[in-house]
This record gives structure tokens, sequence and C-alpha cells, in this order.
């Protein structure tokens, strides 16, 4: 591993706790908050039960739901076409000196694939049946020593937290929403009730802008730098440009796929590769345009 990427690999360490501890301290604001509101101390020991397991399965489950989610299945070696996953992805792992991930594939006719897992030796790699029917061998490798320097880099550390953090401020933010309406129709002070409603709702609508900060908080910059260091592993850059474009070009998106794990993949999963590609959409994208990502695989190439 170069030094931009051990750099790189740290700081996803630091992002990670930094994130969790983040988490953390909401919850328990906005338990602390509810319970002042109520004078119940339950509601604030619920919050911080509820802060320490989201923190904990994220930490050390993420990656189970991350391939549950998305209804990974673990590769069977004796189908010819999962054997083609299976080898580029221990071919890449031997090149990148670190373990044999297990390799899940996703039955799903749109081409892509993604990492997940807390490290090198907790870590595992899915593929599309869309991707392994439309990519060549050159191709896939590329793909795979991709996801592979994603795991090395300690991306899928940060990026599978993500998965479940997100999810949970979704949860709170509707929990927090329902128990503000019923509130105020239990009580009789109903301006004060009329507060906490209002507050409710501002939360519901800001919820999902704190996931979506939470989920640029991994930098775009991730996948330009696993591209550069899938490229270093395979040393034919214009493999994994030209499986970029294949993926794209198909405008498929992936069935199960929500917005909690859309950053997970190589490349964006809803379909849309080369929409949103400028302005505001560029801002708020998981993932960097194609088109950048193969011209700057493409000038590897030519240096």
């Amino acid at each position: 591993m170069n030094k931009t990427a051990y750099a790189h690999s740290s700081a996803n360490v630091r992002k990670t706790w930094f994130l969790m501890t983040l988490f953390f301290v909401i919850v328990i604001a906005i338990g602390w908050a509810v319970s002042f509101y109520y004078q119940s101390s339950a509601i604030l020991y619920v919050a911080v039960a509820l802060a320490l397991v989201g923190n904990l399965v994220s930490f050390f489950y993420s990656d189970k739901i991350a391939l549950s989610s998305t209804g990974a299945k673990p590769a069977d070696k004796n189908n010819p076409v999962h054997l083609r996953a299976i080898r580029a992805t221990e071919n890449m792992a031997i090149t990148a000196g670190i373990p044999k991930p297990p390799v899940y594939i996703i039955d799903d006719r749109a081409p892509n694939a993604f990492a997940t897992g807390r490290g090198p030796k907790h870590a595992a790699i899915a593929y599309t049946t869309g991707i392994l029917d439309l990519l060549d061998k050159s191709e896939l490798e590329g793909v795979a020593a991709h996801e592979i320097s994603h795991v090395k880099n300690r991306d899928t550390l940060v990026m599978t937290v993500v998965v479940v953090l997100v999810g949970f401020i979704a949860i709170i933010g509707d929990l927090f929403v329902r128990g503000s309406l019923l509130g105020a129709s239990n009580r009789s002070d109903s301006k004060a009730g009329g507060y906490l409603v209002i507050v409710g709702i501002v939360f519901a609508i800001a919820a999902p802008f704190i996931a979506q900060l939470i989920q640029l908080a991994i930098s775009r910059k991730r996948e330009f730098l696993a591209d550069s260091s899938g490229v270093l592993l395979t040393r034919h850059p214009d493999a994994l440009a030209s499986a970029l474009e294949k993926i794209s070009g198909q405008n498929i998106g992936v069935k199960r796929v929500n917005s909690a794990t859309a950053h997970l993949f190589i490349a964006n999963p809803f379909g849309d590769g080369k929409k949103g590609s400028g302005g505001f959409s560029k801002l708020f994208a998981t993932h960097p345009p194609v088109e950048e990502r193969v011209a700057a695989l493409r000038g590897m190439d030519k240096g």
C-alpha cells in the first residue's frame, strides 16, 4: 500500500470513531430532550441503550446487514459463473497481500459489485449476476482489484458502519414524530404539545439530511483512490475503465438497494450513473461521475 493509501486508511479509522461518537451524542441529546419534556428518566435510559446498541451493531454486524439487505448469497464453487468471481477475488487478494475474503452473489441483472466489512480479516465482496455476465476476465479482475483496494484502504470500515447509522437515524426520526404526535394528543397542555409536534416534524424533515451528511462524510475521493490502488494490483488501467463504461452503459438499477447502502457499490446502483452529474445533484452524489473516473484511468494508461 502506498503512502497515500496508508494515510487514507488511518483517516478512515478516525472517521469511523468520529461518526460513531457523533451518533451516540445525537441520540443521547434527543433522548434527554424527550425525557425532560415527559419528566421520565426511563426515556433517557432507552436512548442510551439505543445509542450503545446502534454503535455495537454498526461495528460488528453492519457487513452482515449490508449483505442481507441486498439479498447476497455465498458463491457456489461448483457454479462456473460464480467461480469466475471467486478466482478474480482470490487472485487480487493474494496480490494485495490480504486474506481471501468470502465471495457473495446477488441474483440481479444490474451489473454492480461492492465490498463490505470492518477490515481485511472481516471482509466480504459481493457481485451481481449481471456483472459476471457482462464483463470479461480482465475487466472482472479490475473490479475485484477495486473492491480489494476498498478493503485494504479500510474504506469498507466507515462505508459499512454508515449503513447501520443512517438506518438508525431514519428509525429514530420516525419514532420521534410518532411519539410527538401521540404526546400532543394525550397532554392537556395543548400549547406545549403543539411545540413538541413542531419539533418532531422538524426532526423528521432533518433526519434524511443528517443521514445524507453522514454519507457525504465518506469522501467520493475514495473511489478515485480505490481505482488507482486497484490498477497497482492489475497493472491494467484500461480494464477497469472499460468495466466502468460497460456498467454505466447498462443503466439498470439494482433491485434491492436503498439510500443507506447505495454508497457501497462500485457504481451508482440506481441505474442513473450518467445522470445528475452536475450542479446540485453532483454535490449530493455518493459517487463521482463515471466519465471522470474513466478519464483518470485512461490518463494512467497513457502515463
